[in-house]
């Protein structure tokens, strides 16, 4: 990734604090615009990604946006989130918390030769999210590297529904 390209973490989850930290990265053939309008089509993400359901977001909304709340199941956990970055198509990032779990989210996607480059990392805070990380470290990587994967296979389908 270019100068400037780095994940915006607040202070308290910047990765050399938090207990729990994960980052996945992909290079993909697709186009950054591409990615990113499927990525920010939250109400759609189950359909494509495996390890996410029951998203509920306001009324009427599909999409995140600016401070958008949200709900969502991942990893086993009910989860209420809230949009803290958007500066489309580049940078999407979000707070989640829920029993034993308060997350900070982020993705970055830019340019490179053949498509885009996209960065996606976590840090997390909290019993739970201790004790999943200590009984199965790889589980988080490995549930991203899915979600990297099928957010590439989603985009190349085309735009989303």
């Amino acid at each position: 990734m270019g100068p400037g390209s780095a994940i915006r973490w607040p202070e308290r989850f910047r990765p050399e604090r938090a207990p729990v930290h994960v980052r996945n990265e992909a290079a993909m053939e697709v186009p950054r615009e591409r990615l990113w309008s499927w990525l920010i089509r939250a109400s759609g993400w189950a359909a494509w990604y495996p390890n996410c359901r029951d998203v509920r977001l306001p009324a009427g909304e599909r999409d995140l946006g600016p401070g958008t709340e949200f709900q969502w199941r991942t990893f086993g956990a009910s989860l209420v989130s809230r949009v803290e970055e958007f500066a489309a198509p580049s940078r999407l990032a979000w707070s989640a918390r829920g029993l034993g779990v308060d997350v900070y989210h982020a993705w970055l996607l830019e340019d490179s030769g053949a498509g885009t480059h996209v960065v996606t990392e976590e840090s997390q805070y909290g019993a739970l999210a201790r004790l999943d990380h200590f009984l199965r470290p790889n589980r988080m990587f490995q549930g991203h590297a899915l979600w990297l994967r099928t957010l590439e296979a989603a985009a190349r389908r085309g735009p989303p529904p």
